[in-house]
């Protein structure tokens, strides 16, 4: 048995972010429908994955992942996606929290939801990559908690858009 404190769900929701990274930089050689195929298809599977990770390890110092991803890097990610998906790309968002205090409808973006959370696999990918196995298992423990606090939410909206454009499509 092995000394590991990195386990199998931890690997598997690595290499989920890896394959999340690559789908969404590829966004502008991909498919509209091949696209949100592929989001549909990864975006449950991190959930589930995120859900899954075992952050037994107790960091000696407060988790932390750096953002390193630059800001031109994100928003050309962003425009890739929101080109790709044109006017499916714009969606009304009713879990906003100020969604209650307003008359109007809020308006989302699913490119900016999808960029949101390539960003934080990328910077958690950047931070995990060729370190020893104790900085992983904090990069973990630091994205479980990110996971928890913000981006769960954004994945949970955005997997509802996309569901959206794949069956009820603007571009039908």
């Amino acid at each position: 048995m092995s000394d590991s404190i990195i386990n199998n769900n931890a690997l598997a929701f690595m290499a989920l972010c890896n394959e999340y990274c690559h789908e969404v930089e590829s966004a502008r050689e991909t498919e509209h429908d091949a696209f949100v195929a592929a989001m549909l298809r990864l975006l449950p599977r991190i959930y589930i994955s995120a859900t899954d990770v075992k952050t037994d390890f107790t960091p000696v110092e407060e988790p932390y992942i750096a953002g390193v991803l630059e800001e031109d890097y994100y928003e050309a990610v962003r425009r890739s996606i929101e080109n790709l998906l044109g006017p499916d790309d714009t969606y009304l968002e009713v879990f906003e929290e100020d969604m209650k205090y307003s008359d109007t409808p809020i308006a989302a973006s699913i490119s900016e939801g999808l960029a949101d959370i390539f960003q934080v696999l990328y910077n958690f990918l950047e931070a995990v990559k060729d370190v020893p196995e104790e900085l992983v298992a904090m990069g973990l423990v630091a994205i479980k908690e990110d996971f928890g606090a913000y981006w769960s939410r954004i994945l949970c909206n955005v997997l509802r858009a996309l569901n959206h454009v794949r069956y009820n499509s603007v571009a039908d």
